[in-house]
């Protein structure tokens, strides 16, 4: 319809639009192949819009992705390079060959690797391939902190206090932090992600800190160089969508809270932003939008603002030159399709509505599932997804992912295994909504943060709105809560097993007795009752289960050896991947889903994920605890490749000092000696591949 008072003309086969009225004339040009270079969740979302459009897709992958499902979702797809991003997704020239041998029209960078690369973009404009995102100036002046606050101030944007100088001796860096005041936040200029970002809250922290900045901003986005900013406690983190198109226009799409967030890194979103009036929507947009225009923005982008959740002062924090992990909110908030905004703008339409019409429908939120250990910090995870099964996507339910069952999370890149993201009238109902998809998530093989996000999701002060980027650490006994397994958990448990072992062997239990057998962690008696053993951590749970009439599914089952017998009813069903447990003890009836791999038994109930193990037959032998690891070694965290070793043998440590730095999932990670010690072995070098729990580094007492 924006069509309409236009001149239409046709030359050398693309379209030349002329704007009587805005005497403006603009090529709209064509783009049948698109090249997107990226992997994953970030691929297989650009290849949806792009199929949805007639555009055909080629994919690019490292060798760590060859059987990736990004690859298989692709018209074509180009191997790029070995699994180090430096070496495959972060190779500018490679994609740019690819996309002109491949017949490409246009690159989409999706979010993150070079999305915000200003070489990159200029790369493409060079050989006259559509970069979909902004001008290569606009990533520039954004994508440098230090400049981009510049812009904004004399744009008249609110800034927060901070220092943006280009002197970054290490002299000068601490006599600004001391003008500042302490707590300091130490900001890589470049990138995003919270790579590159460190908080020293004293003097004494600081050098250390800022050269983690440093070094850590190096490896990501090749750039040591840092901003300094006075660090708010308890602030919201509210962003702004903005688009621009080549016409002048530029629009925002209101806003989200992105403040729930650990290690810098955002967890769970909501748009728009809970306890916002009208009023206050409108002049975070406004100000967005003049960021946008202060640098001749074209495309998507986020204006992200540092919210003061007491005054509701709000300062420009950042812009990110791309479209954001978190975008589905906003569409689904708003109706649109933003990665079809991005290829129409980048091939010369214009915006498709005007700020007035766009629409603010309901409630949404999106939670991150990443493989992680929340109870361990949060360190990042890698492996195999053994099983998983997800929520059924549907208008108000969107699961954005890049893995199967049977995919690696690999260590190269970053942990996340899918976002889900759930709409609804109110808050209320995207909140009920959100916990309940999490329940219908499961995944076994690795750890995940999935309880974690149901625990915080649960949380009355979440529930109530009261966010802000220290919500975990001021939260975290709340959210860390006992999780004890009750005595009917126990019997699902011991149910579980026994019915997993005889649907497996293809054979009825009751068939199988013999009074001299012991099998695994089963042992069997003349009365045709069972001993099961499970672990929870380091706790172990026995039952007996007494086959009443396994025919019929009835039996007895006692936690504390015979004193109080329950009957039980428990039958074992797949449909389709699921591993359904009907179990009904004494009155109360529970389904549930269960997943059995290797020596672990996991349990998917609506409490969230329950894993226990099978102790080994009590003929094993164990292995040496002190060869594992034990109190004069320090281990690995998290698998990883080992950065660097900042000690040698003979050394003297201190309780707290740095002993060596590991990279994870593109993260670094300083591991410290947890007291004082002489260093008498060295077990890795830099640059080898290390597994979690290995030990690096062996000490001595003094």
């Amino acid at each position: 319809m924006y069509f309409l008072r236009q001149i239409i003309f046709k030359r050398s086969g693309e379209v030349i639009f002329t704007n009587q009225s805005a005497r403006w004339k603009h090529t709209i040009r064509q783009i049948d192949k698109l090249l997107i270079a990226n992997r994953g969740e970030i691929a297989c979302r650009v290849m949806k819009t792009a199929k949805k459009l007639g555009i055909r897709t080629v994919a690019v992958y490292s060798e760590a992705d060859k059987d990736s499902l990004h690859v298989a979702l692709a018209n074509e797809a180009y191997q790029i390079g070995p699994a180090p991003a430096a070496q495959s997704y972060l190779r500018g020239d490679k994609l740019l060959d690819i996309a002109k041998k491949s017949g490409c029209q246009a690159v989409h960078p999706g979010y993150g690797f070079l999305s915000e690369n200003v070489e990159f973009a200029e790369l493409c404009q060079k050989e006259d391939v559509i970069f979909i995102g902004p001008p290569a100036s606009a990533i520039r002046d954004m994508g440098i902190k230090s400049t981009s606050k510049h812009i904004m101030s004399k744009a008249g944007v609110p800034i927060i206090e901070g220092y943006h100088g280009e002197d970054q001796s290490n002299e000068t860096l601490q006599k600004h932090a001391e003008r500042i005041g302490f707590p300091i936040m130490i900001k890589a200029v470049r990138g995003g992600g919270g790579k590159g970002m460190r908080i020293a809250r004293s003097k004494e922290e600081f050098l250390e800190a800022l050269e983690s900045a440093r070094s850590e901003s190096q490896k990501s986005f090749g750039d040591s160089v840092v901003l300094l900013e006075k660090f708010v406690e308890e602030p919201r983190h509210v962003e702004v969508q903005v688009f621009a198109d080549k016409h002048g226009n530029a629009v925002y799409l209101y806003e989200r809270d992105c403040s729930v967030q650990r290690r810098h890194q955002k967890i769970i979103e909501e748009a728009p932003a809970p306890g916002l009036s009208w009023d206050l929507r409108k002049q975070l947009g406004t100000a967005a939008v003049k960021a946008a225009k202060a640098v001749g923005y074209v495309g998507a982008g986020t204006v992200e603002f540092i919210f003061d959740r007491k005054t509701s002062d709000f300062h420009f924090m950042e812009m990110n030159t791309r479209l954001q992990v978190e975008h589905p909110i906003t569409e689904m908030i708003t109706g649109t399709d933003l990665v079809e905004w991005q290829i129409k703008i980048a091939a010369g339409e214009e915006i498709p509505l005007k700020q007035a019409d766009i629409p603010l429908k309901g409630h949404s939120l999106e939670a991150r599932i990443y493989a992680e250990d929340p109870r361990g910090g949060f360190l990042p995870g890698a492996g195999p997804l053994q099983y998983l099964a997800t929520p059924t996507p549907d208008d108000d339910v969107r699961v954005e992912t890049g893995v199967r069952q049977g995919d690696n999370v690999s260590v190269h890149y970053d942990p996340m295994i899918a976002k889900l993201a759930v709409w609804g009238q109110d808050r209320s109902e995207a909140l009920t909504k959100l916990r309940s998809k999490l329940l219908e998530y499961h995944i076994a093989g690795l750890e995940t943060n999935v309880n974690f996000l149901l625990n915080l999701s649960g949380h009355p002060e979440f529930k109530s709105g009261n966010v802000h980027t220290n919500f975990i650490r001021d939260h975290h006994d709340s959210l860390f809560r006992d999780e004890t397994p009750c005595d009917n958990n126990i019997i699902q448990a011991s149910m579980a097993l026994i019915l997993w072992e005889q649907s497996l062997e293809g054979a009825r239990v009751i068939d199988r007795y013999n009074p001299f057998i012991v099998e695994n962690n089963f042992r069997i008696n003349h009365l045709n009752v069972r001993e099961v053993k499970l672990l929870l951590g380091e706790t172990e749970f026995c039952t007996k289960v007494k086959f009443t009439n396994p025919k019929r599914d009835v039996y007895e089952v006692t936690c504390d050896n015979g004193k109080t017998w329950r009957s039980v009813n428990a039958r074992l069903k797949s449909i389709d991947n699921l591993n359904l447990l009907t179990c009904r003890i004494n009155d109360h009836s529970t389904t549930l889903n269960v997943f059995k791999t290797g020596s672990n038994l996991v349990l998917f109930g609506d409490g969230g994920k329950q894993q226990f193990s099978i102790p080994s037959p009590s003929y094993t032998l164990a292995e040496d605890s002190e060869s594992l690891g034990g109190s004069n070694k320090a281990v690995a965290p998290m698998p990883g490749v080992l950065e660097k070793v900042l000690v040698n043998i003979g050394d003297e440590v201190k309780r707290g000092d740095s002993l060596f730095v590991l990279i994870a999932m593109k993260m670094e990670h300083v591991v410290k000696a947890a007291k004082d010690a002489k260093i008498v072995g060295i077990h890795f070098k830099a640059g080898e591949s290390v597994m979690k729990d290995v030990a690096i580094v062996e000490f001595e007492s003094k």
